[in-house]
């Protein structure tokens, strides 16, 4: 990435737009603090990300998981809380409370005790989604949160999205699909190794724009 600079604030949902390999993923990766830049500076709140994982919640392109391993849904869940509960100590009745209730967010309370390799892909998709949730974080960062999902789940999903977003945290979805942009995002931020442009999706998503990151007439596309 190069020459990328932006800010965003509570209440918004942003699309992270752009071809495989335009460094989606790679943005996503230098907010939460897995990849340092070599130039210039990122502040979540005012501060470096590595100071302010816990205002972060990330769900990166493909969990590493061994699907082989006995865990049900609600101790993925439970995940999320390790940061609060801490070493040494046990789940008390609040955390199992706000694992309920992401379990609910997302449609799954009838599987808290399912094991995540009997799901399918859009519902272990919902579960990350959920451990996200219970982080209780201001900013929730989603790489390719809607690759191979089915459609059940896409609306699911974009249901949580949208109630985060009214309830003033910030939103931000790596996606390459620009067909679900208009109508599920407010803002976009449109990549191509350098910042093609950044606003409101109706008037950043300009055919010049189209031309930027993909290098091809937009009747193309």
């Amino acid at each position: 990435l190069d020459s990328v600079s932006f800010e965003t604030g509570p209440g918004m949902l942003v699309s992270v737009v752009g071809p495989n390999g335009s460094g989606k993923s790679t943005l996503m990766r230098a907010l939460v603090g897995l990849v340092a830049p070599t130039s210039g500076s990122i502040r979540i709140n005012g501060i470096p990300p590595t100071k302010a994982r816990g205002q972060i919640a990330y769900v990166p392109q493909r969990e590493q998981v061994n699907w082989r391993f006995p865990i049900t849904v609600h101790d993925v869940i439970m995940q999320g809380r390790n940061r609060t509960i801490g070493l040494f100590r046990l789940p008390g009745k609040a955390d199992r409370r706000i694992v309920r209730q992401c379990l609910e967010r997302v449609r799954m309370e009838d599987r808290g005790k399912a094991l995540v390799q009997e799901l399918s892909g859009g519902q272990r998709q919902r579960v990350f989604v959920a451990r996200a949730l219970a982080q209780d974080a201001s900013i929730i960062l989603l790489d390719e949160a809607m690759s191979g999902v089915d459609v059940v789940s896409q609306d699911t999903l974009f249901r949580v999205f949208g109630e985060l977003r009214d309830e003033g945290k910030t939103v931000a979805v790596a996606t390459h699909d620009l067909a679900e942009l208009a109508d599920r995002y407010d803002t976009c931020l449109c990549l191509n190794c350098r910042m093609c442009g950044y606003g409101p999706v109706e008037s950043t998503l300009t055919p010049a724009v189209l031309q930027q990151m993909y290098g091809a007439s937009p009747s193309h596309i």
